[in-house]
């Protein structure tokens, strides 16, 4: 099929690349000239394992297009996706939908022939009615379908979860489209993919109910692991006995820092905001949010508590700052409020991240990057493992670090708390 993408954020080259990797023709638009060329190139914009090698290998094949020309892209596509950005408002926690209605507004003026139009883009329910109504004020309706098509790609896993998604989610009521969406989903649907036919605004609620719904997982296991620290109880115990229950299920039940990204923290605020538009109280997703908010703070005083206050001119090294391992996104990490607050301090920090130095943290005194582990920890009084990394999982502490007197704070539970005893190492982990 001849697909055109508009956006070529994480959804937009994930889903682009991967449907012409299935055997389609897809063309990805952007504004952005300097990222098309480069694109072409094979440099990609994001870190996403795998992503690099799939781009050349499609583009070489010339199934995978990039441009810039977005009526030329349209007029030669059949299936339109929107995977343009709907970041939180800055006045208000609702969804900036700018974007996705400007994009509306061009498609209509290059629509000559029947065009399914798709928001792929994480959007509050009723986005695709006001879609709907942009268009139809200057193309007849039988010219265009409005889809939701929700995306449920992890960031580090976006490759497989788009192979082998749990379900594709097709919102509409127009059977034409549905045929056609089913046929274009059917190897993925061969794989095992359950697919969803639901009304457009359902499909629009299911991704937002889903993020709420992990988010609130994650800090669940969040507070327990605080309560864990106070009655000398093992989180991961906890984690483990809860999971095996089927009906709970193990994952997003592993404590640590805050939620972060390019989805929780937006779209956990905008379903309240569409629920406040509806006069309905989403309480629990509310408290939700608060406790997330609040986490960073709570790990940056257990970071004091272990120092004993004496921050001061210490040697704190973060392995990893990205909100999460295989990934370069640092939307909403906890790094970013805990290292200013450390430099404030008084602290010196230096960190590794696999994916490099972080422009967020150049403007800050006192803060170094190193290109290598061995480097970042050598000095360190106090390590504090941030991001899940493999790179992380087997560092002989002993002999890198120079400082005898080193301290761990383990924000991930990757090490045994007992093998650290035993090495006589100071160490501390979440919930534990």
């Amino acid at each position: 099929m001849k697909l055109c993408m508009i956006g070529t954020g994480y959804v937009g080259l994930v889903s682009g690349v991967c449907f012409s990797d299935i055997g389609n023709d897809v063309i990805c638009v952007d504004k952005d000239s300097k990222k098309i060329e480069n694109l072409k190139k094979g440099i990609i914009p994001i870190y996403e394992p795998g992503l690099e090698e799939l781009v050349i290998k499609n583009y070489k094949n010339k199934r995978l297009k990039f441009s810039t020309d977005l009526k030329d892209s349209i007029s030669k596509s059949d299936i339109i996706f929107i995977c343009v950005g709907t970041p939180t408002k800055k006045n208000g926690n609702g969804a900036d939908l700018s974007q996705i209605y400007n994009v509306a507004k061009e498609i209509r003026s290059s629509i000559s022939k029947f065009k399914i139009i798709i928001t792929k883009s994480t959007v509050p329910v009723t986005t695709g009615d006001e879609i709907e109504k942009i268009i139809t004020q200057k193309i007849s309706k039988k010219k265009f379908s409005v889809v939701s098509n929700p995306e449920f790609l992890r960031e580090g896993e976006a490759i497989r979860d788009f192979t082998y998604p749990d379900r594709i989610v097709i919102g509409t009521n127009d059977k034409k489209s549905n045929k056609i969406l089913k046929n274009l989903y059917s190897p993925l649907i061969s794989k095992g993919a359950k697919y969803v036919n639901t009304s457009r605004r359902a499909a629009e609620l299911i991704k937002y109910a889903s993020n709420a719904f992990l988010a609130t997982k994650i800090t669940f296991i969040n507070e327990l692991a605080n309560l864990c620290e106070k009655i000398d109880v093992n989180i991961e115990d906890i984690s483990i006995g809860m999971g095996l229950d089927k009906r709970i299920g193990s994952r997003f039940l592993r404590a640590g820092p805050a939620y972060g990204g390019s989805c929780f923290p937006k779209d956990t605020k905008a379903i309240t905001a569409t629920a406040e538009k509806f006069k309905t109280n989403l309480s629990v997703i509310k408290s939700v949010i608060k406790s997330n908010e609040n986490r960073s703070s709570l790990l940056l005083n257990r970071v004091f508590d272990i120092l004993k206050g004496k921050v001061k001119n210490k040697n704190i090294c973060f392995l990893g700052v990205t909100f999460k391992a295989n990934t370069d996104d640092m939307r909403d990490s906890s790094s970013l409020s805990m290292i200013p607050s450390l430099i404030k301090k008084g602290a010196k920090v230096n960190y590794f991240d696999p994916t490099g130095a972080k422009s967020d943290f150049k403007k800050l005194k006192n803060v170094s990057f190193s290109n290598n582990i061995s480097a970042a920890i050598k000095n360190s009084d106090l390590i504090i493992i941030h991001t899940e990394w493999n790179d992380f999982k087997s560092i002989n502490f002993k002999k890198e670090v120079k400082n005898k007197n080193f301290i761990i704070f383990d924000m991930r539970n990757i090490y045994s708390s007992t093998k650290m005893l035993e090495l006589k190492i100071k160490y501390f982990g979440v919930g534990r």
